[in-house]
């Protein structure tokens, strides 16, 4: 029995060793190896601060009543601007034209473009709660392309607040409110993508635009730009573009200038242009070349106008100004946009460059007495020039290199009456017009001979 045991029990043992031998033989399978991609963190991207706590739809509620709908029934006869895109509602000969307007106080006033109230012989407005009202004009200002209106309402209207557009930042969020192909109350969201922006450099229109990619089209014109706060920053003006629709660029009057603007109107009748004096051009890499200079960024001066504020501050030709107020000058549309804002009597801190050495000084701005306009030099008579005339109004040319008018026999000592049949009683509302926007002009010679000149048929 012993026996059995001792040979049952190595038996399996035996089996037990041959199977480790056969398994040790065997060819052993390898690893498995699977590739694990590294996390990818793309170079040029850097989260957008805030776009998850950008909050559109307060400041939609805030705004949108606060922008109306306006009718102008009259002769309008077309934008006269080739080189832009209008956002006007109509493109021809057509007696309607639609577009907006941003109610900007509770008793009535309403902040729109001057092209779209071009002409206007009546003005209706409509509200977002579909109330139409009769609206007057207050007064425009075809340089700034702002206009102001005014209806009469029983009950305080909604409107919009005005914001800071000199702190507005190149990436802030903004939303575009108007009535673009008459769809009232349209609000779309885009970034300020420039600021300062002039659309042509080589026209006579120093122009000083927020550029933002907000969708605007046709019937934006006059509408609300306004920030996350919903306070307005910005008129919707124009677009640029080769079809007449948007392709992703508009342009905004700032709203500091058509606030300033918006009161001069108010209290004056007509914008109060507050100018240091100075003539020149900005400086890039051609003309710091061409000046044989090293700076690249500036404005350069040429010339310094007697009797106005930039003399008075020690500012001499080819001086440099760099900043004003802390905000740098790069550009001439960025002075001039600063300036916009101004009037006569308010002080600029300057900083400029002399010779390679930065100085700074205290500008004051005063109204100018004289203006350049389509080749005439201007200057405001004396009171007692006129009289003789029997009239209190009209600008006294001082020099003309226009060709066309001399052979008119327009020349130095000559009278400008009336442009478009408003009366010119002073140079600075000369330099709200510019050579597109003029049908005719009404001449008075030395001797009291008037003479009208027709610049469109």
């Amino acid at each position: 029995m012993k026996s059995k045991l001792q040979l049952l029990l190595s038996g399996i043992l035996g089996g037990l060793l041959a199977i480790l031998i056969f398994q040790s033989l065997q060819p052993q399978p390898q690893p498995q190896w699977q590739y694990t991609p590294p996390p990818l963190t793309p170079t040029s991207y850097i989260p957008a601060a805030g776009v998850e706590n950008a909050d559109f739809v307060t400041a939609a509620s805030k705004t949108i009543d606060g922008v109306v709908h306006v009718k102008n029934i009259g002769n309008y006869r077309g934008s006269q601007s080739t080189w832009f895109g209008s956002l006007y509602g109509s493109d021809g000969p057509s007696k309607i034209g639609t577009g907006s307007g941003v109610v900007v106080s509770p008793d009535g006033y309403i902040i729109t473009n001057y092209h779209v109230i071009e002409d206007a012989s009546d003005i209706e407005v409509t509200t977002n709660d579909n109330k139409k009202y009769n609206a007057t004009l207050i007064g425009s200002d075809a340089y700034t392309d702002i206009a102001v209106l005014k209806i009469e309402s029983d009950t305080p209207l909604q409107y919009i607040s005005f914001g800071d557009s000199d702190i507005t930042q190149v990436g802030e969020w903004v939303l575009a409110v108007g009535n673009p192909f008459n769809l009232n109350a349209t609000v779309t969201a885009g970034i300020v993508s420039a600021k300062a922006r002039d659309l042509n450099s080589k026209d006579d229109k120093n122009q000083f635009f927020l550029q933002t990619d907000a969708a605007v089209n046709q019937g934006n014109s006059g509408g609300a730009l306004v920030n996350l706060k919903g306070e307005l920053v910005g008129i919707n003006t124009a677009i640029s573009s080769l079809n007449g629709g948007y392709v992703g660029y508009s342009f905004a009057v700032p709203s500091n200038i058509a606030r300033k603007v918006f009161e001069d109107l108010l209290e004056y009748g007509s914008v109060q242009k507050g100018l240091m004096g100075v003539q020149g051009a900005a400086l890039n890499a051609d003309v710091a070349s061409e000046l044989g200079l090293v700076e690249t960024e500036g404005f350069y001066v040429s010339s310094i106008q007697k009797d106005m504020g930039a003399a008075k501050a020690g500012l001499q030709a080819k001086d440099i100004i760099t900043q004003v107020d802390g905000f740098k000058i790069n550009k001439y549309s960025d002075l001039t946009s600063h300036l916009s804002s101004k009037r006569p009597g308010d002080k600029v801190q300057v900083k400029y460059l002399r010779a390679g050495v930065e100085k700074e000084t205290t500008i004051v701005l005063k109204k100018t007495s004289r203006a350049l306009f389509i080749g005439l030099e201007l200057e405001n008579p004396e009171a007692s020039e006129l009289e003789k005339f029997d009239i209190d109004y009209g600008v006294r040319i001082t020099t003309n290199r226009n060709r066309g008018l001399l052979r008119y026999g327009i020349d130095e000592g000559y009278y400008i009456l009336e442009i478009n049949k408003n009366k010119m009683d002073d140079v600075d509302k000369i330099t709200n017009y510019s050579m597109q926007d003029v049908d005719n002009i009404l001449f008075m010679s030395p001797e009291g001979e008037k003479v009208l000149i027709p610049f469109r048929y």
